[in-house]
């Protein structure tokens, strides 16, 4: 840490007295002139003088709500940006709001990633992504994703009735025997235990119907 900032920082503290020194609020306009100022300095001197009270803690049926959502942020207790420190609207715990703050933060306070990974606790490729679900899809595209298809996409319904037939007429066919012979007629591949798994499925559908 710069000793010139650190010294500039604690001479701009001073005049509160350092008995003072609990009393300033991490939600004031001090804290946060000199947290933007001297953001390393700030960071040690609150740690020597106690000044990070604890976090207020949000209901607990809203920690469940966003549990069941899947949008409860497990590493809230890494996010170090202002915003949300001791603070009741800006909950850590809350992805989607944190990885909207995070993204205005970089978009209109010009804050670098290195800066936000370091201040929302979210790694540099994770920012990225959020980055581009943003620009693609909006908000609809900041709740977490499983990457990759969600459906077997290549199970198109010609392929399912093709499947489905030759199983009828050929039960003994394995799962890799008739992925070979989609291979051959549509020059897809599929893995076997995707095709068993299908046809499983649309068995125990036609089951219920009848």
């Amino acid at each position: 840490m710069c000793k010139v900032r650190y010294t500039e920082c604690v001479k701009q503290i001073m005049p509160f007295g350092s008995e003072n020194m609990q009393t300033i609020s991490r939600t004031s306009t001090v804290y946060h002139d000199l947290m933007m100022r001297f953001p390393l300095a700030m960071k040690a001197l609150c740690r020597h003088y106690y000044i990070y009270t604890s976090m207020p803690k949000p209901p607990v049926q809203k920690i469940k709500a966003l549990r069941q959502s899947g949008t409860f942020n497990a590493q809230a207790d890494h996010v170090r940006h202002p915003l949300f420190v001791n603070s009741l609207f800006f909950d850590p715990n809350d992805l989607l709001q944190l990885k909207y703050e995070m993204l205005r933060a970089i978009q209109n306070d010009h804050l670098s990633v290195t800066q936000a990974a370091a201040d929302f606790g979210f790694s540099r490729p994770t920012i990225y992504q959020t980055q581009a679900d943003f620009e693609g899809r909006g908000l609809s595209g900041l709740p977490p994703q499983k990457r990759g298809p969600q459906n077997p996409h290549k199970l198109t319904a010609d392929i399912m009735e093709f499947l489905f037939k030759l199983h009828a007429d050929e039960p003994e066919l394995s799962g890799a025997q008739l992925a070979a012979k989609v291979k051959r007629r549509w020059k897809i591949t599929l893995h076997a235990r995707t095709i068993e798994k299908a046809l499983a499925a649309r068995a125990k559908r036609g089951r219920r119907k009848s």
